[in-house]
């Protein structure tokens, strides 16, 4: 119920002395970047219980590891929050799901476009290969 929600949140502040600021500043939004890719067979693919990792194909977690690893380098995020990616089928059509956080949107971008090229290579992509996804420019 909200209402018990709203209230048990209320105590929880109050017994830490946090106001609604304090709370807001513990989350901030990384910059992310969605995309699919097209496989032949989407059970190709399976994920953990939280679609945190992939545990199929067997090399692909691994593939998805060292490419976050790279970015972590390349951003020099070792001290902040580290870049990281998840991919999972599709429910609905032969396709994977990728998604990717990065400190910034170009590394969103970049890591979500090596994520899907390895998906495509790894879990049987059909179709042309994915294009580098660039950020959008105003």
């Amino acid at each position: 119920d909200a209402m018990s929600d709203m209230l048990l949140v209320d105590a929880i502040l109050f017994l830490r002395g946090w106001d609604l600021s304090t709370w807001a500043k513990l989350y901030e939004d990384m910059p992310s970047k969605q995309a699919k890719v097209k496989v032949s067979d989407r059970t190709v693919i399976s994920t953990n219980d939280n679609e945190t990792a992939a545990t199929a194909p067997a090399a692909l977690q691994t593939a998805l590891q060292s490419a976050m690893d790279a970015m972590t380098s390349q951003e020099n995020a070792s001290n902040g929050p580290k870049p990281r990616c998840f991919v999972r089928p599709s429910g609905t059509e032969d396709a994977v799901r990728v998604y990717a956080e990065a400190n910034s949107q170009k590394g969103a971008d970049s890591l979500a476009s090596e994520a899907m090229m390895l998906v495509y290579k790894l879990c049987g992509g059909v179709g042309a290969p994915p294009q580098p996804l660039i950020a959008n420019r105003l």
